[in-house]
């Protein structure tokens, strides 16, 4: 990055804005009431909800601004504080197939209060009579209950412990009531994420021995909503930041880029539609009593996708997603999988199925997006049982027939886990000749190095090989030769794999 270039540009913050309104195009620079309490600082957060927060306060909708306090690691607010919260943020992508972008500088976030530091101003936030919403973005890992966290400590470890101690200061301070609740909107990637956030923040009540009128007001004056989040959101754009500064006129270190896609399916009351007026501000957002079959729809879709292409395409010699799309084999394939044997199997409205698919697919055209097919590798096997045998064992109950580009994906699944050597962690493949590193939890990686060090390359070799990775009933959960057909299906692509090479097996699987 060549600082000295950019040393002569001014740094963005609201001040520059003031003095540039031609840069704030629209943006509010006036305070708003803090509305929104958000745990976690990263490139996802402000790429998706402070966005729409952003989008609602300039169409007058909402009037309200975001407080951020980093929710595991001390010193995440510092960049956002020196520039009072502003940051410019560019989605870009396809669209009917055309590119489109949208570059805006978003001011919905007030400050940012490091808990490890301030840890009084962190409380002082369940004092604030505006305060309504809770977002969050913890990781996978962040909604988990640590019972080493205690009520004395400032601030605890967890998230789940952090907001407790946030909701007894609330509950204190609005003498319980029931008015004075919270509307949690985690963005976290696990299933029923607002479920399991309210679960655990009530087993860390019951750890603190908390007052029972406590825990029942966290219970019942409270809004856990189950979301589901759908965009990507590629961060600082490195290698592009000298230009975009230039282009733009000042240096903005929190500089934050997407795909022009989103999605937020909200599971909760109807009247939160009103309370936060995503969907009339023009938002991709749905809200629904129900949200299991948009999850399903984004889970066997979009990451089925995946799972059930990657790994073949990476063997056919293709490294990223987009290289996939363009490549007519590869990428009507997938369209296949998806249209043929995925799509049947869910529950929405086929045209509503079939528009989100073909959206999509353009996703995965994007060319601002470079997505590496070994990174997405990474526990194929846990997620095929997640994203993909979900769709194969509906549409063997329905059909009476195996899909047979989803029990090809089984069989690249197979073949790419080709090794015997487990090194630094990864299990070591080949591919024309050059190591690549196959990772996932050890004992699997271990298992598929046992099963091909064994294999003798008889006839009877891969049918072998694919009966021993389908039983394994700790994988599958269950014995996937039970599956009629799969088991014959699978092994007989696996020899075509291993015999004629992948792109010729993909020609024939059509």
């Amino acid at each position: 990055m060549e600082v000295s270039t950019a040393a002569t540009l001014p740094r963005l913050n609201v001040g520059l804005l003031r003095r540039h309104p031609e840069w704030a195009a629209n943006a509010i620079l006036q305070p708003l009431p803090e509305k929104v309490l958000q745990f976690g600082a990263g490139v996802f957060l402000r790429g998706f909800v402070d966005w729409m927060v952003d989008g609602m306060n300039r169409q007058g909708l909402f009037n309200g601004s975001v407080v951020v306090v980093p929710s595991m690691t001390p010193g995440k607010v510092t960049a956002l504080n020196r520039q009072d919260g502003a940051y410019t943020h560019l989605a870009r992508g396809l669209q009917d197939g055309q590119v489109v972008e949208e570059k805006r500088i978003v001011t919905a976030i007030r400050r940012g209060i490091d808990p490890y530091t301030q840890f009084h101003e962190y409380l002082q936030c369940a004092h604030n009579p505006e305060l309504r919403f809770i977002v969050s973005n913890t990781t996978e890992a962040g909604i988990a209950y640590h019972s080493d966290d205690k009520q004395s400590d400032q601030p605890p470890v967890s998230f789940p412990a952090k907001l407790t101690l946030l909701m007894m200061e609330r509950y204190k301070a609005f003498a319980g009531d029931p008015s004075s609740g919270f509307v949690l909107l985690p963005c976290e990637l696990i299933e029923r994420n607002g479920d399991n956030l309210k679960k655990t923040v009530l087993q860390t009540a019951a750890n603190w021995n908390l007052e029972s009128k406590i825990v029942d007001w966290i219970e019942k004056a409270n809004v856990f909503t189950n979301t589901l989040v759908d965009r990507i959101v590629t961060g600082f754009p490195r290698d592009e930041a000298q230009a975009l500064w230039q282009a733009s006129g000042y240096i903005d270190d929190l500089f934050n880029t997407s795909e022009a896609f989103h999605l937020w399916v909200i599971e909760g009351p109807a009247a939160l539609a009103r309370e936060l007026p995503l969907v009339e501000a023009g938002f991709n957002v749905i809200f629904a009593d129900d949200m299991t079959p948009y999850r399903d729809r984004k889970v066997r879709i979009l990451n089925g996708a995946h799972t059930t292409t990657v790994l073949a395409a990476y063997l056919a010699g293709e490294d990223l997603v987009g290289d996939c799309m363009k490549d007519p084999l590869i990428g009507g394939f997938m369209e296949r999988a998806i249209y043929d044997e995925v799509i049947p199997t869910l529950a929405l409205p086929k045209d509503e199925l079939d528009t989100y698919a073909a959206a999509v697919f353009e996703r995965f055209s994007n060319p601002f997006i470079r997505h590496a097919l070994l990174s997405i590798s990474l526990n194929s096997v846990s997620k095929y049982k997640a994203r993909v045998l979900p769709s194969v064992e509906q549409y063997i109950s329905v059909n009476g027939l195996v899909p047979a580009r989803l029990a090809f994906g089984l069989a690249a699944l197979i073949v790419f886990y080709r090794g015997t050597v487990i090194q630094n962690g990864a299990l070591i493949g080949q591919r024309d000749g050059k190591e690549y590193r196959i990772q996932d939890d050890v004992p699997v990686l271990e298992t598929f190095a046992g099963l091909w060090s064994g294999f003798d390359g008889s006839t009877a070799g891969p049918h072998r090989l694919t009966d021993a990775v389908l039983q394994r009933r700790d994988w599958w959960g269950k014995d996937l030769r039970q599956l009629p057909g799969l088991s014959a299906a699978v092994g007989g692509h696996v020899e075509s794999i291993l015999n004629r090479g992948m792109r010729a097996s993909l020609q024939q699987v059509g």
